[in-house]
């Protein structure tokens, strides 16, 4: 891969003024990148992320104002916590997280800038290119970071990564807080349970599907599967669609996933 495709998203203040923001620009003759110039880091939310790599980005690369600086006073911290998210939901996809990383610069700094993007281009050379690149995409790899996404932009997954320092670092009224391994643990069981109802939910958009047979797709236990059935049936996201012997064949509600 003599060229890896690489999206670097860099807030307006570690952009440095001399550095163009044409496709393919150049950083005192390091290796080229498409460079998107944002008002801050927090801007670029996990779905739009899940979706450049879906459009076939070998790497995507964040750069923002190092902590404590900030114009938007906690973008760049907010961004931490939603990498958190972002690395489980990739590495739950196939995808490798490596392909994702966060740095902070300033735009004093464009030697620094230049190393970041030198070092995160070996490492996704060394990753090799996006099953997602090219004119035939992983279409099973493809199906999953359809799943990522939704699960990125479900509201629940969303306060709950907002909510992290405010769970951690406050008391509640009664005088306690969640240590970071109870909440990473947390998060990354609601994590999971998100994904894997995304990926029932496309599955069953396509076809309607026994427990058994979602369970053999998924490469999941059915115990697993039909639990999350009967919490989806509840929430009005899915319907028995036909019963064939014993069996009931579900389906997905028409604009169940929002």
């Amino acid at each position: 891969m003599s060229r890896p495709k690489i999206i670097a998203f860099i807030c307006n203040w570690s952009l440095p003024p001399e550095v163009g923001i044409a496709p393919t620009s150049t950083i005192h003759g390091y290796p080229k990148v498409d460079i998107i110039r944002v008002i801050c880091v927090v801007r670029i939310g996990p779905a739009l992320v899940l979706e450049t790599f879906a459009r076939g980005a070998d790497g995507v690369l964040l750069i923002g104002c190092p902590p404590p600086d900030c114009h938007f006073i906690e973008g760049n911290l907010q961004v931490q916590r939603k990498m958190g998210m972002l690395k489980k939901l990739l590495s739950l996809t196939g995808l490798e997280p490596e392909r994702l990383r966060l740095h902070w610069a300033y735009a004093s700094e464009i030697g620094r800038l230049a190393k970041i993007i030198d070092d995160f281009r070996n490492q996704v050379m060394a990753l090799g290119p996006s099953p997602f690149a090219g004119e035939r995409p992983d279409a099973s790899l493809l199906l999953n970071v359809r799943a990522a996404k939704a699960a990125a932009e479900d509201s629940r997954l969303r306060i709950l990564v907002a909510r992290e320092r405010e769970l951690t670092e406050k008391e509640n009224m009664y005088g306690e807080k969640t240590s970071l391994e109870e909440f990473d643990e947390t998060l990354n069981t609601a994590i999971e349970a998100e994904y894997l109802r995304n990926r029932i939910l496309l599955l069953l958009e396509n076809a309607p599907l026994s427990v058994r047979e979602l369970s053999k797709q998924l490469d999941t236990e059915s115990r697993e599967v039909l639990h999350h059935i009967v919490v989806m049936r509840q929430q009005g996201l899915i319907v028995v669609g036909e019963v064939k012997g014993t069996t009931p064949f579900y389906t997905a509600l028409a604009g169940g996933r929002q």
